[in-house]
């Protein structure tokens, strides 16, 4: 019997979802449906609180495993708070993320360094 060639690992999104993130303090944003079309295109993971509230809503874009065969590091997005910055995301990770395809610059107004303590 055959085994079936295994899929690459594709891109993953962590989307912060807790006391700033993905709360009526973020007003004019649809959480859910953020998180919903994200997840329509990469595997997503909700998590609690990633530490950096001031940049709320917070989104890290971690490299598929040919990204981090490339050098690909995680890439934290803040003030992620409009449908146009979600689907440039999702283009992004479309053409393979970190490491693979270079960040749009546009996702540069969004690019930010997290404290030690919140990587």
């Amino acid at each position: 019997m055959r085994t079936p060639p295994e899929q690459p690992i594709p891109s993953r999104i962590v989307v912060c979802r807790d006391c700033c993130c993905g709360t009526p303090k973020v007003p004019g944003v649809d959480h859910a449906q953020q998180s919903a079309r994200l997840a329509e295109n990469a595997p997503v993971r909700i998590s609690d609180c990633l530490g950096v509230c001031e940049h709320a809503n917070v989104i890290v874009v971690q490299p598929s495993a040919a990204g981090r065969a490339a050098g690909g590091r995680p890439v934290w997005l803040g003030l992620v708070n409009d449908p146009e910055a979600t689907e440039d995301i999702i283009t992004w990770v479309r053409a393979g993320g970190p490491g693979v395809a270079p960040c749009p610059d546009v996702l540069d107004l969004y690019t930010f360094t997290p404290p030690r303590r919140a990587r």
